[in-house]
C-alpha cells in the first residue's frame, strides 16, 4: 500500500503544471467469463489522456496494474519498463499540449476495489461493477488520480455476448463495442463501470422547469437475476422521483447529468457511491425477508443521500480531501432532510437523532478525533476519514447552522454554490462567502468553532427554585474535555416536562437560546413551575452530549416510557447511553432501563437501537462477574417482549432477532432449534430465510449447530447471501480448530473475497469465547504491519479493526500500548486504527469499574 499512496503536496503540485482537456477510455471485458490459465485475471484497458501542461515539465500518472503493454507520450513510444513502476507512470519533458496512451492489463478486484468481479454461486453467472473512491480509478484506466483534474470522459466497452453495459453516461451497443456519451468534467472517483446480465427495470422522472423546459431524465434500477424476485424497484423509483423533486424545488439548479441509474451489487464495502449517473449501492438494500420499516426509511436515506451527491460532490467537488466534508457533511444532512420533507419517513429525524449522532459522538471521543475540515495529508488518511465526524457530525453541525443562518439562508446560499462553481472545485472559503451573503451572519467565527475544531461539548441544566416551587432561575453549563477545551456557540432548545393527571410525561414549556460559554441564562423560563424533565437541546437543535440535573435524572429512571414526543425520548435514550459509555452510568442500570421501558417504544429504528445498545453495554462494558447474570435477565427480557408483542408485527420481528443474539441458556437455545425446525411457535412469527440465519448464528456460536447444520442450510438457500451467511456461522463455533481456521483464511491467505472475509471476521470473536480467542492477542499485533503492508487498504482496514483482541480486557490493552510504544513509526493510518481501537477497550475497562462499583 505504501508505494501506491499520493501526498497532497504532490496532488498540488502537479495541479499546478497540468490541466485535463479529456479522457478516452477502452476496456476489453471478456476475460471476465470462461476459464483463465493464471491469476490474476486480466482485462485490456486503453487509454487515451489529452492534457496541458508547463513545457519542459515533468510529472507523472496513475496506474495501478500488473503490467503494460504499451505506452507512448506525444507519439513517441516508451519503454514501459523504465516509465512505470506498478503505481506510476513518469512523464517527462512535457508539451504545452501532450497525447499519453497506454494499453495495460489490469486486475479484476476481489476485494471491491477497482473493477470487481463476482460469480454468482447461485447460477454461475459474472457480474462486475466499479468502486474507486477515493482512489482506485487507476486500477481500471490510466489517469491523474486526485479530485481537482476534473475532465469529461468518453468510456468504450467490449463484453461477453449478451451482456449488458452501463456508465456514467448513455450507452449503446454499436458493432460488438458499448460506447458511452461523453461526460460533464467530472472528477476520476466517480467515474463507474457495470456490466453483466444484470435484472434491470425502466422508468422516467419528467418536470417542468421554472423556465418552461421540460426535463426527463430516464431511472433505471438494476440487481443480480438471483434477487429479481426480491426486488422492489417501485419503491426505489417512488423515493427517487420524490428526492428529484425535493431537489429541483429547493436548488434551483437542474440535474446535470442525464440519465440515472441505481445499480444494486454485490460484495460492496460501502453503504453506497455517487457515481453520476450510475449510482451503486450494497444489494443488502434488497431485502430478501421481512424486513421492519426501520429498514426502508434507511435505503430512502441512502438514496436520497447520494442523489444530494449530484449538487453537492459532483457537480461541486472538494479540491483535496482536507474539504471531504463539503459533500459528505451536506450529503448526510440533505439526505435526513429530504426523506423527512418529501417522503412518506416523517420521523427520520428521530432516527438523526438517535443513530446517526451516536455515530458521531463515539468518533469525537476518540484520540483520532479531528475538525470537520480535516488535515489530510495523503491518500489513506482520506480513506480513514469517511467517518462519523466527517459524515454525522458534519451533518449535525449544518442542521446547527440551519437553525443559526435561516432555513431561506441556507438554500440559497446553495443555489448561489451551485451557480457559481459548477463543473469546479472549492474550499471551505467558497461556501462560507455565499452563505455570509444569504444570512448576514459572520462565518468565520462559526466556522472557526463548528468546522475547525474537535471535540463535543456537554450541555447540562441547572435549576433554582423559589418557595413557591417555581423556576427562578434555569442556566445551561457547558463543558468540554480537557483535550478539546473549545466552549462553542450553541443554538438550543430547552424543554421543560412534567406529568398530566393521566400519567404521560409531556412538555408544557420551551424556549430557545443561544448557549455560549460556561454558563447561559435562559431567563425566558424564569416564573415557570417546577419541571420533573428539563431536556437540554430539546428538538435537537445542535451537536452536543445532553446531561441531567438530578431530579430529571430520577424521572427517566422511573418515568421514561411516559415521554410522548418520539423525537424527545430517542435524544434521552441517545443522554442515557452517552452517560453510560462515559461510566458514569452502570451498564446494568442501562440493561434495567432498556427491559423496562423498551417495550413501550414505538420508533422500531429507535428500538433497534436500543438492542445495539444494550448488548452491548452487556458484552462491553458489564462487570465480569455479572455478565452471565446480565445475559440471563437480557435474554428473559427479550423473550417476555417477544411474546407480548403484537403477532407479525415489525415489533415483534424485532424482539425476535434481539432474543437470538442474546440467548445463551439451553432452555433458549432449545427454542431457537425449535423455531427452526417448526416443532415452536410464536403466534404470528413467519421464520423466513433471513430470520433462519439469525436463528443458527447464536446455535452455532454456542455449539449447537454444527458443520452439518450449516451445510445442510447452505443447501437450503445456495445464493450469495447464504454463503457469507454459511462463513460467518462456521467461523463462530466454538473450537480452537476452528478459529485458527478462520484467521488462517484471513490473515494468512488472500483467497477470500471482501464480503467473505467480513463475513469471517464477524464470526471469529464471540463474547462466549474469550477463552478460545485469547491466544490470538500476541498474533494479532505480530501481524498487523504485515498484513498492511501486503493487502489492500480496504481489507487492511477490515483485518487490523476487526480482529483487535477488544475481548481481552487489560491483557489487550497492555498488548496494545507495547506495540503503540514500539511501532511510532508505523504507517499513520494503521497507528491511527489500533489507537482507536485501544481507545474502545480503555473505554470498556472503565466502565466495567463503574459497573462493579454498583
Amino acid at each position: 500500500m505504501p508505494g501506491e499512496n499520493l501526498s497532497r503536496d504532490e496532488a498540488r503540485e502537479r495541479a499546478a503544471l497540468l490541466s485535463v482537456d479529456g479522457y478516452e477510455v477502452f476496456l476489453d471485458l471478456r476475460s471476465a467469463v470462461g476459464e483463465v490459465g493464471q491469476e490474476p485475471r486480466t482485462f485490456r484497458s486503453v487509454t487515451t489522456i489529452r492534457f496541458r501542461a508547463e513545457p519542459g515539465a515533468a510529472s507523472f500518472a496513475d496506474l495501478i496494474a500488473p503490467s503494460v503493454t504499451a505506452l507512448s507520450l506525444n507519439g513517441k513510444d516508451l519503454d514501459p519498463a523504465e516509465a512505470f513502476d506498478g503505481a506510476r507512470i513518469t512523464l517527462e519533458d512535457l508539451a504545452e499540449e501532450n497525447e499519453l496512451v497506454v494499453d495495460a492489463q489490469c486486475a479484476y478486484s476481489r476485494t471491491g476495489e477497482g473493477m470487481h468481479r463476482f460469480v454468482d454461486p447461485e447460477d454461475g453467472e459474472v457480474y462486475l461493477y466499479t468502486q474507486y473512491e477515493p482512489a482506485d480509478a487507476r486500477r481500471v484506466f490510466t489517469n491523474f488520480e486526485q479530485p481537482d483534474l476534473k475532465a469529461p470522459y468518453r468510456f468504450e466497452v467490449r463484453a461477453p455476448e449478451g451482456w449488458t453495459v452501463w456508465s456514467n453516461g448513455v450507452g449503446e451497443l454499436s458493432d460488438g463495442v458499448w460506447k458511452f456519451a461523453e461526460t460533464k468534467p467530472i472528477s476520476t472517483y466517480i467515474t463507474a463501470i457495470a456490466a453483466g446480465p444484470y435484472h434491470y427495470v425502466t422508468d422516467s422522472y419528467e418536470r417542468v422547469l421554472a423556465d418552461g423546459t421540460r426535463l426527463e431524465i430516464p431511472l433505471g434500477a438494476m440487481c443480480r437475476k438471483g434477487l429479481a424476485p426480491h426486488f422492489d424497484a417501485d419503491d426505489i423509483f417512488l423515493v427517487t422521483k420524490q428526492g428529484l423533486d425535493f431537489f429541483h424545488d429547493n436548488f434551483d439548479y437542474p440535474y446535470p447529468f442525464g440519465k440515472y441509474d441505481q445499480a444494486f451489487v454485490p460484495e460492496y464495502n460501502l453503504g453506497a457511491m455517487e457515481n453520476p449517473g450510475l449510482v451503486t449501492f450494497r444489494e443488502e438494500f434488497v431485502f430478501r425477508g421481512k424486513v421492519t420499516q426501520a429498514s426502508y426509511e434507511r435505503r430512502a436515506n441512502v438514496i436520497l443521500h447520494e442523489m444530494a451527491h449530484m449538487w453537492f460532490g459532483d457537480l461541486v467537488t472538494m479540491r483535496w480531501w482536507d474539504d471531504l466534508w463539503l459533500k459528505e457533511s451536506f450529503a448526510d444532512f440533505m439526505g435526513s432532510f429530504s426523506m423527512v420533507e418529501a417522503t412518506r419517513f416523517t420521523n427520520g429525524w428521530v432516527t438523526f437523532a438517535n443513530n446517526r449522532k451516536s455515530w458521531a459522538y463515539r468518533a469525537d471521543q476518540l484520540p483520532s478525533t479531528h475538525p470537520i475540515t480535516a488535515d489530510i495529508r495523503d491518500l489513506e488518511d482520506a480513506k480513514l476519514n469517511f467517518d462519523g465526524i466527517t459524515y454525522a457530525k458534519g451533518a449535525s453541525v449544518l442542521k446547527q447552522l440551519v437553525a443559526y443562518a435561516g432555513r431561506d439562508a441556507f438554500l440559497e446560499g446553495a443555489r448561489r454554490y451551485f451557480k457559481r462553481h459548477a463543473y469546479g472545485n472549492t474550499v471551505l472559503g467558497d461556501l462560507l462567502s455565499v452563505l455570509e451573503e444569504t444570512s448576514g451572519r459572520d462565518m468565520s467565527s462559526w466556522s472557526r468553532s463548528w468546522l475547525q475544531t474537535a471535540g463535543v461539548n456537554s450541555l447540562t441544566p441547572q435549576v433554582i427554585l423559589n418557595a413557591e416551587g417555581r423556576i427562578t432561575e434555569l442556566s445551561v453549563l457547558q463543558e468540554a474535555p480537557e483535550s478539546h477545551p473549545e466552549l462553542r456557540p450553541h443554538r438550543v432548545a430547552v424543554g421543560l416536562y412534567r406529568r398530566t393527571p393521566g400519567g404521560d410525561l409531556e412538555r408544557y414549556a420551551r424556549a430557545e437560546a443561544d448557549v455560549d460559554g460556561p454558563r447561559t441564562v435562559v431567563a425566558e423560563l424564569a416564573g415557570e413551575a417546577a419541571p420533573e424533565l428539563v431536556l437540554v437541546n430539546d428538538d435537537d437543535l445542535t451537536y452536543c452530549k445532553v446531561r441531567f440535573d438530578e431530579t430529571s435524572l430520577e424521572t427517566l429512571r422511573e418515568h421514561l416510557g411516559d415521554l410522548t414526543d418520539p423525537l424527545a425520548r430517542a435524544l434521552c435514550w441517545s443522554a442515557l447511553w452517552n452517560l453510560t459509555r462515559d461510566a458514569l452510568m452502570p451498564a446494568r442500570d442501562f440493561i434495567g432501563l432498556v427491559l423496562r421501558f423498551a417495550g413501550r417504544e414505538s420508533d422500531i429504528g429507535v428500538l433497534q437501537m436500543l438492542h445495539t445498545w444494550a448488548n452491548a453495554a452487556l458484552t462491553q462494558y458489564a462487570a465480569p462477574d455479572w455478565r452471565e447474570e446480565g445475559g440471563r435477565v437480557l435474554a428473559e427480557g427479550a423473550l417476555r417482549e417477544l411474546r407480548l408483542a403484537e403477532p407479525g408485527s415489525q415489533h415483534q420481528l424485532t424482539w425476535a432477532r434481539f432474543f437470538a443474539a442474546v440467548a445463551t441458556s439451553a432452555a433458549d437455545l432449545q427454542l431457537l432449534e425449535g423455531l427452526l425446525a417448526g416443532t415452536a411457535r410464536i403466534d404470528g412469527l413467519e421464520v423466513d430465510q433471513e430470520l433462519r440465519w439469525a436463528l443458527l448464528g447464536p446455535l452455532a456460536a454456542h455449539g449447537a449447530a454444527g458443520e452439518e447444520a450449516l451445510a445442510a442450510e447452505l443447501a437450503r438457500d445456495d445464493t450469495a447471501s447464504g454463503k457469507r451467511h454459511q462463513v460467518r456461522c462456521l467461523a463462530a463455533r466454538p473450537s480452537a480448530a476452528v478459529k485458527a481456521q478462520a484467521w488462517a483464511a484471513v490473515v494468512e491467505s488472500d483467497a477470500l473475497s471482501n464480503a467473505l472475509v467480513e463475513a469471517t471476521i464477524a464470526g471469529f470473536a464471540q463474547p462466549s469465547q474469550r477463552e478460545l480467542t485469547a491466544p490470538y492477542v500476541s498474533r494479532y499485533f505480530e501481524a498487523i504491519e504485515r498484513v498492511w503492508a501486503e493487502r489492500s487498504i480496504q481489507i487492511g482496514m477490515d483485518v487490523v479493526r476487526g480482529l483487535f483482541p477488544h475481548l481481552q480486557g487489560a491483557e489487550a490493552l497492555a498488548a496494545a500500548d507495547a506495540w503503540l510504544a514500539a511501532h511510532e513509526s508505523a504507517a499513520p493510518a494503521l497507528r491511527r486504527l489500533v489507537l482507536e481501537a485501544r481507545d474502545d477497550l480503555a473505554r470498556s475497562l472503565r466502565a466495567q469499574a463503574c459497573d462493579a462499583a454498583a
